[in-house]
């Protein structure tokens, strides 16, 4: 059935009662591919709330690589993730208003504004109640594992999904940070316990991940070095607070291919070498950390660089997740791998109150509109975007949603 995109923003019902449909960009198993194609808009049922389960009305959403995976059926299906489900509803982050709440849910009441983090557990888990959901089985990344994401004027999410919407921030800076932000938070406070006057080597540090390893850097009171790919991104990384940077343009050679020679493999280690002297004459001395999430490339440099008893600490592999590297570097010196996904709902309420302070804030590059999900994706897919991408559902204009001063959002043009 044919969607008037002129009426996302309006919603027929007031909070505590649902419309019947509701307008979405749905992916089907038999469209994967091209995310131009792939993602359209449908009239969808609007789902009830179950046990434990908030429904939130949409007001804005965040643009994530991960259904740019979830359009092409790369690396796998998501379908497999949620066979329960015809349709996959993508979108993992989002600021919202609760709309309507099941049974179970004191803490929440319809009206209240919110934001969504993207980890889904089973509240029957055992490792929820006093290891990590993270550790749960049942663990899942809602709107790519799951159905029922951003990309809708409504979603479905458990209600330990919710936090307060920082009041300083508009809807669309709202729903820009969540998963890459509450990602790097959890890497570097809780999985490497970063301390005041440690060092730091962040790869990609202007990208979406960067700018918040950046920022919490800073406010630990430790040095960073950020990696990126030219000066203008340079620049914007000291407005960050960063300590220095390098244009890894310059360094090219240090990249790791796979398959390189011993001839090859003897002049990247020699690159290698002249990379940690640039990153020294940065911090003053080899990093405790290194911030990894690019993979195959970088991840040999990372095991060279750090500093013996050091920690590399890694939720991604963007150029590659099959790493070659000389280990010898790792036991002799007794340096640490440390693998991180995305963060509990403590670490995220904990850092979203730093964003509430103004103490680190959202970097947006584009807001579009409903009309431009798939558009956005593609975008994303062909490298043809320069930051972080949000997208306004129930919001009808940009700049609505603040309801205290306070720093929001910076808005640049940012990438690795």
């Amino acid at each position: 059935m044919a969607v008037d995109l002129k009426d996302v923003t309006d919603v027929a019902t007031e909070p505590g009662t649902l419309p019947a449909t509701m307008a979405a960009w749905v992916i089907r198993q038999d469209r994967e591919g091209e995310p131009r194609d792939a993602f359209q808009i449908e009239e969808i049922e609007v789902p009830e709330p179950g046990a434990l389960e908030v429904v939130v009305r949409v007001m804005a959403a965040g643009v994530n690589y991960n259904n740019v995976w979830a359009a092409m059926g790369k690396p796998v299906s998501v379908f497999r993730y949620h066979p329960e489900e015809d349709h996959h509803i993508g979108g993992s982050d989002a600021s919202g208003i609760v709309w309507k709440t099941g049974p179970g849910v004191t803490k929440w009441q319809p009206g209240d504004e919110v934001i969504i983090h993207c980890n889904q557990a089973s509240y029957e888990d055992p490792e929820v109640h006093g290891l990590d959901p993270l550790a749960a089985p049942s663990q899942k990344i809602w709107g790519y594992e799951t159905s029922w994401g951003s990309f809708a004027q409504f979603t479905k999410v458990q209600a330990q999904q919710l936090i307060h919407k920082p009041k300083n921030l508009t809807w669309e800076e709202a729903a820009s940070y969540a998963l890459t932000y509450f990602t790097a938070y959890r890497m570097l406070m809780d999985r490497c316990n970063i301390q005041a006057g440690e060092r730091v080597l962040i790869w990609g540090a202007a990208g979406g991940l960067g700018v918040f390893a950046t920022q919490l850097c800073r406010l630990a009171g430790a040095l960073s070095c950020g990696v990126v790919s030219s000066p203008e991104k340079g620049a914007l990384l000291e407005q960050l607070g960063i300590t220095g940077w390098i244009d890894r343009t310059g360094h090219a050679g240090m990249m790791r291919k796979g398959g390189e020679s011993p001839d090859e493999e003897k002049e990247r280690f020699k690159a290698m070498r002249g990379f940690g002297k640039a990153v020294r004459d940065v911090l003053g001395d080899d990093p405790n950390i290194v911030f990894e999430h690019v993979g195959q490339a970088t991840f040999p440099t990372s095991v060279f660089v750090v500093k013996p008893f050091g920690k590399v600490v890694i939720c991604a592999a963007t150029t590659g997740y099959n790493l070659d590297f000389d280990v010898r570097y790792l036991w002799m010196r007794q340096k640490q791998i440390i693998g991180s996904h995305f963060a509990n709902a403590w670490e995220c309420t904990k850092a979203n109150e730093l964003i509430a302070s103004g103490e680190i804030r959202p970097v947006l590059w584009r807001v579009m509109g409903f009309d431009g999900v798939a558009e956005a994706h593609q975008l994303m897919k062909e490298n043809k975007h320069l930051g972080k991408i949000a997208i306004l559902v129930g919001a009808p204009e940009t700049g609505l949603g603040k309801t205290e001063e306070g720093p929001g959002a910076i808005y640049a043009e940012v990438g690795a």
